[in-house]
């Protein structure tokens, strides 16, 4: 009996394995991965895993023998070379040809690399993105070393307060006018900016790289776009990352910010599915790529119901977290094309939220600090239901008893 494969062991493969088995498929299952570990949490490697909080075996998303109990065939530390799509077959870089029933893409995203052109292949220059990423860098992470963090995002900021809880020296900077640019407003900007100087973080916007040069291989100085030099120990890239399509792009799938999907998930190749990171979906009549753990697992269970023959649309629900220094920011919805922010403090020193609008409509908000807002708004966005904005803005009102506009189209 040809197997279903699933190529891409990560949160994505994991949670599609276990689905297929949980409703009831009885043929073999085909697990690939091309790291040499179980299926593992990335969100933590970044955080308590590079805080040294969290050993090892605790990254794994299921005990190692999950998988062989189940029935499913874990392959590690091999990699996908090529797909032919018209014949569901995979050519593994070992040479085997796999035939198969159905294939589930779920490839992720990779990192953008710095150019060798700028430095980007000395020693000591990092991106975070698996395991082996975390595990090179952490010997670098000792008590006044001096590091460099390209990239004001989520990951950029997650790494920065990692170092600067350890005692390093940190120098982060963003390109872009301002930190968080293209993932959140001004006020949450300004909200975490403010937390990482308090934590002697140096943040650098407006500022990009130019160069990194090095000595006997290594990096030691970087130059920066105004025209400054700084010494460095090491550096941590996170300028983003790409979806991971060359497999299914060499194959001849449509690719559409990602591997293009309908709301089954099915590809444009018959009996080839894609979810997660890597996959593109119809979303409120536009198309989006979710990066985010949630997604991965909805999208992939979605995905797994349909290749038994019992899907139905996939709805994204989009919520994200990050974690700093002792804030927690849990984010609901997603808030492209708002127009106003609405501030409202927390019921408890240091939580506040953000609240996205499109003139009334609620599309989105950012709590720090504030589970009681995040849990209140993900509700009402879920329900298709926005708050009056100046009740919201009064923290003299309570968050249960927000006057709510008419119900209009859920997220």
């Amino acid at each position: 009996m040809r197997p279903i494969a699933i190529v891409g062991a990560g949160q994505a493969g994991s949670a599609l394995a276990a689905k297929l088995r949980a409703l009831g498929h009885d043929g073999p299952i085909k697990l690939i991965g091309a790291e040499p570990v179980p299926p593992y949490q990335r969100p933590p490697l970044s955080k308590k895993y590079l805080l040294g909080e969290l050993e090892r075996d605790r990254l794994y998303l299921r005990p190692e023998t999950f998988y062989a109990e189940n029935g499913i065939e874990l392959i590690t530390g091999t990699r996908v070379a090529a797909l032919e799509a018209a014949e569901k077959v995979l050519l593994l870089k070992d040479g085997t040809r796999l035939a198969c029933a159905a294939i589930a893409l779920c490839t992720g995203a990779d990192p953008i690399r710095l150019p060798p052109a700028l430095g980007g292949a000395l020693g000591g220059v990092y991106t975070m993105r698996n395991l082996a990423d975390a595990e090179a860098m952490a010997p670098e992470f000792r008590e006044g070393a001096r590091v460099l963090i390209v990239g004001g995002g989520y990951i950029g900021l997650e790494a920065a307060a990692v170092a600067a809880s350890k005692g390093l020296r940190v120098t982060l900077v963003e390109m872009a006018p301002r930190i968080l640019a293209r993932v959140a407003c001004t006020e949450t900007a300004s909200w975490f900016r403010a937390l990482h100087e308090s934590h002697d973080v140096k943040i650098r916007e407006g500022t990009g790289l130019s160069e990194l040069r090095g000595s006997q291989g290594r990096v030691s100085h970087a130059r920066l776009s105004d025209g400054t030099e700084i010494a460095v120990d090491f550096v941590i890239v996170g300028i983003g990352v790409r979806p991971g399509t060359e497999l299914a792009e060499a194959a001849g799938l449509t690719i559409d910010n990602g591997i293009r999907t309908d709301a089954f998930g099915a590809t444009s190749a018959p009996g080839i599915f894609a979810a997660g990171d890597c996959a593109s979906f119809p979303h409120q009549g536009c198309r989006i790529r979710l990066e985010s753990v949630p997604n991965a697992i909805d999208q992939a269970e979605a995905v797994a119901a349909a290749m038994l023959g019992q899907g139905v649309p996939y709805v994204a629900r989009p919520w994200f977290w990050s974690d700093q220094y002792d804030v927690k920011l849990q984010i609901a919805g997603l808030n492209s094309g708002h127009d106003t922010v609405v501030v409202r403090p927390g019921d408890r020193p240091g939580s506040q939220s953000h609240w996205y609008f499109a003139g009334p409509k609620l599309l989105a908000l950012d709590a720090m600090n504030d589970p009681r807002a995040y849990m209140t708004g993900k509700r009402l966005i879920e329900a298709g239901l926005s708050p009056e904005r100046n009740a919201l803005a009064d923290p003299a009102i309570p968050l249960k008893s927000l006057p709510l506009s008419e119900p209009v189209e859920a997220l």
